[in-house]
């Protein structure tokens, strides 16, 4: 029976996660023939492959031998891939009942060349499953502490639509979806190509939407829910205090913050990278005067947020460092992590 559908999973020392995720999903998607699942481990050097396939011995295994980080792991999956379409699922997802087959049975009756579904929370609490896109990437500034807050109260006077989609509807067109449920027709593939392989993590999704969306439009099925249990894996492979996408002071910040540079260079081209570049620039020095001051008119320790602040002004620092490589538009991999 020719496969219908490939689900591919990355892996970096996330057994556990994998193995919550298959328990969650329905028997039926391992007895049947048109469904393949495929791990491609990033070379965790711990026995994931010999815990998960001995569980789940239908597993295709392929293991890069480095780091390979999310593209370059995908891209091996969707090369390995035997169906027309193939499934980004995260590690650190558990599958709802119908879940998959639901979303494979609308997605194949569409006109649509990607797709994703309603990503809850444990809680079944709506989370941010896809977005639409904003000229330079400028809501990648909202993160910014003090002044992102500032540019959030501007935004709101001004009654600017948020780019997030964090309820969506019945049947929402998107301009990208989260790269933790992400549903593609090879098809489509063939006219905009892989994933960019200078991403090691972070925007790689977003930036192969943005070509993605030339073959064809992408959706989103809110009608559909999985668990995501956020920021999960990234969480536990990089020792990082939280779970968010927004503390831009660590080494997960770090690269959050090239990973975004470097996708808005990719897209929008070395004006807006400028722009975002300032702006960051500018944001960790303000943040110094604004939080003393804060805290300050509070009566709390002014000195309080200082560490943090030093953090953040030494990655743009080392982003400064990194931004010729960027400019250049040469092939690089950007692995900070």
């Amino acid at each position: 029976m020719p496969k219908q559908l490939s689900i591919i999973i990355v892996n970096y020392k996330s057994s556990q996660y994998i193995l919550d995720c298959l328990q969650s999903a329905d028997a039926n998607l391992f007895d049947n023939d048109a469904i393949e699942w495929i791990v491609v481990d990033n070379d965790s050097k711990d026995n994931s492959q010999v815990i998960i396939t001995a569980q789940f011995p239908f597993v295709r295994w392929f293991n890069m031998g480095y780091n390979a980080g999310f593209a370059r792991a995908n891209n091996q999956g969707i090369k390995m891939a035997e169906a027309n379409i193939v499934l980004l699922l995260n590690p650190d997802t558990l599958l709802l009942p119908g879940a998959i087959e639901t979303c494979l049975h609308n997605f194949v009756h569409s006109a649509h060349v990607a797709c994703g579904v309603q990503l809850v929370h444990a809680d079944r609490s709506p989370q941010f499953s896809g977005s639409y896109f904003m000229l330079g990437g400028i809501n990648h500034l909202l993160a910014l502490p003090y002044w992102g807050a500032l540019l959030k109260r501007f935004a709101s006077v001004l009654k600017t639509n948020k780019p997030a989609v964090l309820n969506a509807g019945h049947e929402q067109v998107i301009d990208w979806i989260s790269g933790a449920f992400l549903m593609v027709k090879k098809s489509a593939i063939e006219q905009a190509g892989l994933m960019d392989e200078d991403f090691f993590l972070y925007g790689e999704e977003v930036e192969w939407c943005s070509r993605l969306q030339k073959a064809g439009s992408l959706c989103l099925y809110g009608n559909i829910n999985i668990i995501h249990l956020i920021g999960g894996t990234i969480q536990s492979a990089t020792a990082s205090k939280d779970n968010s996408y927004t503390n831009l002071s660590d080494k997960k910040g770090l690269q959050l913050m090239i990973s975004n540079h470097l996708r808005i260079r990719k897209q929008y081209g070395l004006f807006w990278f400028f722009f975002q570049l300032l702006n960051y620039t500018w944001a960790a020095l303000f943040a110094f005067f604004a939080s003393f001051f804060y805290n300050l008119i509070r009566f709390n320790n002014p000195f309080t947020e200082f560490v943090s602040l030093f953090g953040l002004l030494q990655n743009v620092f080392k982003l400064w460092t990194i931004a010729p490589k960027i400019m250049s538009g040469k092939k690089h991999f950007y692995k900070y992590i």
